[in-house]
């Protein structure tokens, strides 16, 4: 069993913005749902919803939902922004949420930016006090 912490501003029933949630997954099941997010070299309209949102995220590098779907309707021209708007706000959400994804709230909205997977964590890590299994 494994819980996860999981920080949403978009879920009300979370005290002080912080849910925990008990998870029955095998340690495979759980790399697999939480594995780190792969960013597409090319825009294809082709692509999974997800892959086209992550790309045009990374084209502008911090934006809203707004932003990116702008930038999404740029890609793929004649495709109404609004339509755009419903797939980014699902994507980003559920990527947030499952904490893979960094944001934050400005001015009542929130912004999402790749950086935690485009820069380096510098903490470190005491091998010592990992719990067996997890190095």
């Amino acid at each position: 069993m494994k819980i996860l912490i999981i920080k949403s501003p978009f879920n009300k029933h979370c005290p002080y913005g912080f849910c925990y949630k008990t998870m029955t997954l095998s340690d495979e099941s759980f790399r697999e749902a939480y594995k780190p997010l792969h960013i597409p070299a090319h825009y294809d309209i082709n692509d999974p919803e997800q892959d086209r949102v992550l790309f045009a995220l990374a084209q502008i590098g911090i934006g809203t939902v707004n932003d990116i779907a702008t930038e999404m309707a740029q890609l793929e021209e004649g495709v109404d922004v609004d339509s755009f708007k419903v797939i980014a706000s699902d994507v980003l959400t559920h990527l947030y949420e499952q904490g893979l994804l960094k944001g934050s709230e400005v001015n009542g909205e929130m912004e999402y930016n790749l950086s935690k997977i485009t820069q380096a964590n510098d903490g470190a890590v005491d091998p010592d006090l990992l719990a067996p299994g997890l190095d």
